[in-house]
């Protein structure tokens, strides 16, 4: 009776151990290798704006923080 109390203390543990083992992480993320104002490729932007334009890059940035297309200044407006 030892013995099988035994093994099933033993499996439980085992059991209990394995649960708390780190699954691997697989996913890749976003690689930050290019400059972001290389552009994205995307149909989403601006009309006449060049992949790689950084100056006219920096322009829209401050025209966005101009406008209110800022999330901090908008949510301590509230």
């Amino acid at each position: 009776m030892k013995r099988v109390h035994l093994i099933l203390s033993t499996t439980l543990a085992v059991a209990a151990l394995t649960a708390c083992g780190e699954k691997p992480q697989t996913g890749a993320g976003i690689r930050g290798d290019a400059a972001p104002f290389a552009g994205t490729g995307s149909n989403f932007m601006n009309p006449g704006w060049k992949a790689g334009d950084k100056a006219s890059w920096e322009a829209q940035l401050k025209t966005r923080q101009q406008y209110g297309q800022n999330e901090y200044t908008r949510t301590q407006s509230k």
